[in-house]
């Protein structure tokens, strides 16, 4: 998997370096063997963007890329459509979000929900489903809440700042890291993609994958 994820954030345009951060032998070991970089990080980072600090400090960059090892079939178009957004000045964190592909991702707590503001900065990120619409009694308020994709870029002194701030209430609460970034007051610009991946988040979720790299499934 981790062959997979690597291999397409390589394809990303304008990608200086693609490193594996690990606190695992055996997951740099794997990504030696098809010649990939790791990393190797503390154990006992409380979070992945802690992980990618500990790496980031160490680099001479501008923007350090997120790319979750549990994305297979990441499109490589998506890292460019992160970066993006930092041509604006004030932009210091950047994910991605789309429509549903499905109404039944709108409920199910392994896909994530965001809202964002008029400035398409994000206002939360969710497991359940957000906003409750009263007027109509939906869960599912069109045009309003999107599927969050779990790719993040920052500007690396942001990262780094990040990293020394508190883990917070709702970011347990959800077990969404992000949402510490909201809850010390700070802004993530959401872009809107039109690609999807499809993250490995359980048993289930692994099979598909396998379907889909052997083109078995649609």
């Amino acid at each position: 998997m981790v062959q997979h994820v690597y291999e397409r954030a390589a394809q990303a345009p304008g990608v200086a370096a693609v490193l594996v951060a690990t606190d695992d032998p055996r997951v740099a070991d794997a990504v030696a063997a098809f010649g990939g970089r790791a990393v190797m990080t503390r154990a006992d980072h409380p979070s992945g963007t802690d992980r990618l600090a500990e790496v980031a400090a160490t680099l001479e960059c501008d923007i350090v890329v997120n790319v979750q090892g549990d994305e297979p079939l990441l499109p490589p178009a998506m890292i460019g459509e992160a970066v993006a957004p930092f041509a604006d000045p004030a932009v210091r964190m950047t994910t991605l979000r789309r429509p549903f592909a499905a109404a039944g991702e709108a409920i199910d707590p392994n896909v994530v929900k965001v809202v964002v503001d008029c400035h398409g900065d994000a206002l939360y990120f969710s497991r359940l489903p957000i906003p409750y619409g009263r007027n109509t009694g939906a869960h599912l308020v069109e045009g309003i809440v999107s599927k969050h994709i779990g790719l993040y870029a920052y500007r690396r002194d942001f990262l780094l700042h990040l990293a020394t701030l508190p883990p917070t209430p709702l970011e347990q609460a959800e077990a969404l890291e992000q949402l510490r970034v909201l809850e010390h007051g700070y802004r993530i610009r959401v872009a809107v993609t039109s690609h999807d991946s499809c993250g490995v988040d359980t048993p289930a979720d692994l099979e598909r994958v396998r379907r889909l790299v052997a083109g078995t499934q649609p």
